[in-house]
């Protein structure tokens, strides 16, 4: 299926370059560019070519996918506690859009700087593979903000990187996302879907799709429109913190997951992994053009709001 999404050519600065300062900003403004008016229209684009260990995606999805078969029994010794943003999240617990049903999703949340937290003993692979994917995604990820930071204007390009400096440590809340939408075997509740209509809460988000499909984004005109899974692309979008940070230049487009309406993609579980991008906790977001079109709020105090009407 063929995408309305834009796809950016990330080879310029991939994973395999070594030496991020020996990339300049004059071969990063072309992709700059695109990332702007991607934000600046559908909120959403895909990045190829990026360097993403592949092998790396299929083993995070094969040891989750062994964790969320188990029976519920077991997955609620590893439950979210109201303390913690790790740990599992059962079927229908959330409801991202609060007019529609609890979502037919389970989650798993995984962020390596909390302690305390019980993981799944009986799957040996589940930390250090969740460890090494994060490591990644945050390599990728401070690539993506210095290309955010020369989109916007700034004069120096390490602005929005420096602002998320703690990810992966204490007083930073970025983390992944293990998404398992199960199997669709019995009639569900009125306008229940599996993820309901809602925008991100933080600066981008990173998606790693699966090849089920059923994700959607609402373009400018109030329309859904579909963003497809397209082999060796990992899907960004922006949130909520990032449209404060730019006075409403930049969208958190909504987006949602539907029930497939083929009889045969139903019986399919499909699974993504999203890497919520945060500042640090104490960042404070205010209008970079200093326009106070939005009261300035720190990074863990909106997520802490944003948590209280999810849950």
């Amino acid at each position: 299926m063929e995408s309305s999404i834009p796809v950016i050519d990330f080879s310029v600065y991939r994973l395999q370059i070594d030496d991020e300062k020996t990339v300049k900003i004059d071969d990063l403004k072309a992709i700059a560019d695109e990332l702007l008016s991607a934000l600046g229209g559908v909120g959403f684009f895909y990045i190829k070519n990026h360097g993403f260990p592949s092998d790396l995606v299929a083993s995070l999805r094969r040891i989750t996918r062994e964790f969320f078969e188990q029976p519920e029994a077991v997955k609620c010794q590893y439950a979210r506690q109201v303390a913690t943003n790790n740990g599992w999240v059962a079927t229908g617990r959330e409801s991202l859009n609060p007019m529609r049903p609890g979502d037919y999703k389970e989650a798993y949340n995984y962020m390596p700087n909390e302690t305390g937290q019980k993981w799944p003993e009986f799957l040996p692979d589940f930390v250090p593979l969740h460890t090494k994917f994060f490591t990644q995604a945050k390599k990728l990820t401070e690539r993506l903000l210095d290309v955010l930071s020369i989109s916007l204007g700034l004069k120096d390009r390490t602005f929005m990187r420096n602002c998320h400096r703690l990810m992966g440590h204490p007083g930073n809340c970025t983390a992944i996302r293990s998404l398992y939408y199960p199997p669709v075997t019995k009639p569900l509740e009125k306008e229940q879907i599996r993820l309901g209509e809602h925008s991100d809460y933080g600066t981008v988000t990173l998606l790693f799709q699966d090849d089920v499909g059923g994700l959607q984004v609402q373009t400018k005109d109030g329309n859904f429109v579909e963003v497809p899974p397209i082999p060796d692309t990992i899907v960004v979008n922006t949130g909520d913190l990032l449209q404060r940070w730019t006075s409403d230049a930049i969208i958190a487009a909504k987006h949602r997951v539907l029930i497939p309406e083929e009889e045969r993609k139903k019986e399919l579980p499909r699974q993504s992994f999203a890497f919520f991008v945060h500042p640090d906790d104490e960042v404070m977001i205010e209008c970079l053009d200093g326009s106070n079109k939005y009261e300035p709020v720190t990074g863990k105090g909106y997520l802490d709001m944003r948590f209280a009407v999810t849950y």
